[in-house]
Formats: structure tokens, C-alpha cells, sequence
């Protein structure tokens, strides 16, 4: 075993409470090898004792087996990446403190389907009994109001909070809510953030399991707003399979770690167009797109061509070290069903799309758990 043997090994520890390995966090200072020991020195800027100590003892577990003596020296510096701060520590304000877990939809590109990926998942965890908000904050161009079919006006309480509309069980808000989504917004960023705070401060949300916040594309005003005022549980990024969409997609990512906010997933949206036909006659075989395609006794077929390239949403959760959530493909019924303002999550939620959106939220609600 040599350096590079021993940092792959430590590859495979994660931070507790956290989907990502020890070497990436940049915890692993140094790594001595002289035979039968090995010396690793760590930097763990956490003062939890107890998850500094499970690190110690899943790291000896795993060179143990190479080594005969392993020693561990660790120390408070801060390392070049640095883990996530202890929720305890952050300094934070008391901001949606009866919001169990918050959890930002985000991709650094626009036009990759958050809206609509936010609102399915919003709608698939209320129909599983979570006690769910959604917040879009995409100030530019808000897209909720069409999404859920909503275009009320939210009421206001004597203390001047806002009251969130409520649809599918959920409690919803929008900023196309209150300044009409037929009207431009020509702001500049403090007002933008500004706003953004006080969809947390002033709407009266109370008790939530979950918020789900749809976010604008992007690294700006109100994702920097979000990881200074906020605890967030995490992001889930949303890209479509090309290129131009990953390049902005690894952007957005890479911001969240920087800010100590952990990416819980990657969701590959747009995956493959779906075809599915019936062929009359004595065919056993046909060609699309000039691949093969079988058909069954039938002349059923079902056939996946790839319009945006595939394989961008492992790509990118491969690089970051975060489950492939999903691959959802294009489909007319998620079009007609968001144009017609009922998520197809919550309209038809035992069809193959539905299944599909709750089993990501379902895997979502675990992983917070």
C-alpha cells in the first residue's frame, strides 16, 4: 500500500451526516506510509466530538486491514474545503424555525424544467402525508401561478403577514402572486434580495415538514440570500443531458459547496422522448432513428430516442458524489398536465411519470430522515 492506495481507501469514508467522502472535504492533510503503519493526518474543523470520533474509528476500520499500527493525529485548521458547519454552530437567525427540512430545486441554467420538477415533487410529498410548502422565488419570471393553476391574491393577517394560498394540500407562494404574472420586474439585485427575505420572514407558514423552493437560474442575489439567512437541508440540481446545460449545471453545484449547503441529488430532466406505437402487418422487427427496435406479438412497441445526447445527469452526480435521482423523459402528458395547472404527480400519480415523481420524493425523504 502506498499514499495513493491509502487516500483511495479514505475515499470510501463519508463525513457523517453527509453524502460525501472525507478526501474531497479536504479533511485528509497528509498521508505517511512506512511499511506495516501508515500515519494520516487529519483536519477537522468541527467541534463535534462525537462525529470526529466515528471518523477515527470508520478510518482505522478500513486500513487495518493493510496495516499493522494506524495512527491518527487530527487538527482545527481550517482545510481548503471545508465539511459543512454543525447545524448548531451556524449563526443564523431564526428564520422557518417550524420548517422540519428545506430543500432549494436548482440548476445553474434556465429552461431545464425546475418549476415544473419542484411542483411534482411538492405534490408527491403531500400526497405521502408531509405537511408541504412550495416557494417559487424566481422573482423575474414566476412560473408557480401556471404550474398549480393559481392566479389568487394572497390575504394578509392584522400583523401584516402574508397568508400562503393553499392547493393539493399544500401551502404555496409566489411572488407572480402579488405583482401579477403578466407584469415585468425591472429590480435590482438589493431589492431582489430583499424581497426573498421576506417571503421567509412576513408569510405566515407555520409547521412544516418540508419547503420546497423553486429557484431561478443561476448564482446570484437570491441563492446568496439563501445560504446566508437560511439552514438549508440541501439542493437538488436539475439538468437536462447536453452539454451547454451540465457546463451551467456544474456551476450552480459547485456554488452550493462552497456555501457549506450539500447537494442531495442530481435529476436528469428532458431524458429521451418516449415512442410508443402499434404496426399492422407481419413485422417482427422496424428501425427508428436507425436503430432496431423489436416488437412484441403484438406489434406493440416502445422506443426511447435520445434528443439532447444521455448520460449528462450520471455524469454530473458521478462528479459530485450524489445519487442520480431520476431520469424523467419528455412527455406531452407532463406538458398538458402542467399547461392545465394539475401536476401530473398529483393528477395521474400511478402512471409510470407519476411513479416516477414520487419515487424520487420518496428517496428524497429518506436520505433527510
Amino acid at each position: 500500500m502506498n499514499k495513493e492506495n491509502v487516500l483511495d481507501k479514505l475515499k470510501t469514508i463519508n463525513y457523517p451526516g453527509f453524502s460525501r467522502d472525507i478526501v474531497s472535504f479536504g479533511m485528509v492533510k497528509d498521508v505517511i506510509v512506512d511499511e506495516k503503519a501508515v500515519i494520516v493526518y487529519l483536519n477537522i474543523t468541527s467541534q463535534n466530538e462525537a462525529k470526529k470520533q466515528e471518523v477515527v474509528k470508520n478510518l482505522k476500520q478500513v486500513l487495518s486491514e493493510y496495516f499493522v499500527k494506524v495512527s491518527i493525529e487530527i487538527s482545527g485548521d481550517a482545510p481548503s474545503q471545508a465539511p459543512p458547519i454543525e447545524p448548531q454552530q451556524q449563526a443564523h437567525p431564526a428564520i422557518l424555525d417550524n420548517v422540519k427540512h428545506v430543500i432549494a430545486i436548482a440548476s445553474g441554467k434556465g429552461g431545464v424544467g425546475k418549476s415544473t420538477v419542484a411542483a411534482n415533487l411538492a405534490c408527491a410529498m403531500a400526497i405521502q402525508g408531509k405537511k408541504v410548502g412550495l416557494l417559487d422565488l424566481d422573482i423575474y419570471g414566476p412560473s408557480l401561478p401556471i404550474v398549480l393553476g393559481l392566479n389568487e391574491q394572497p390575504e394578509m393577517t392584522q400583523d401584516k403577514k402574508l397568508i400562503p394560498l393553499e392547493k393539493f394540500g399544500m401551502k404555496v407562494m409566489s411572488f407572480g402572486f402579488i405583482s401579477g404574472n403578466e407584469t415585468p420586474v425591472i429590480w435590482r439585485g438589493p431589492l431582489v434580495a430583499r424581497m426573498t427575505e421576506q417571503f421567509f420572514r412576513d408569510v405566515k407558514w407555520g409547521e412544516l415538514d418540508v419547503m420546497i423552493l423553486d429557484l431561478p437560474p443561476g448564482t446570484g442575489d437570491i441563492q446568496l440570500t439563501l445560504t446566508q439567512k437560511l439552514r438549508m437541508s440541501g439542493a437538488v440540481m436539475v439538468t437536462t443531458p447536453q452539454d451547454i446545460a451540465l457546463a451551467d449545471v456544474r456551476k450552480g453545484a459547485d456554488m452550493f459547496r462552497k456555501v457549506n449547503t450539500p447537494v442531495l441529488g442530481v435529476i436528469e430532466n428532458m431524458s429521451g422522448l418516449v415512442l410508443e406505437g402499434e404496426v399492422e402487418g407481419d413485422v417482427s422487427a422496424m428501425t427508428i432513428n436507425g436503430e432496431n427496435v423489436d416488437l412484441d406479438n403484438t406489434g406493440k412497441f416502445s422506443f426511447t430516442m435520445d434528443l439532447f445526447k444521455t448520460g449528462g445527469g450520471k455524469k454530473e452526480s458521478e462528479r459530485l458524489g450524489v445519487p442520480l435521482l431520476g431520469k424523467i423523459p419528455i412527455s406531452p402528458e407532463i406538458m398538458s398536465a402542467t399547461d392545465a395547472g394539475v401536476p401530473v404527480a398529483q393528477k395521474d400519480p400511478d402512471s409510470s411519470l407519476g411513479q416516477l415523481y414520487h419515487q424520487i420524493a420518496q428517496n428524497l425523504l429518506s436520505s433527510l430522515d
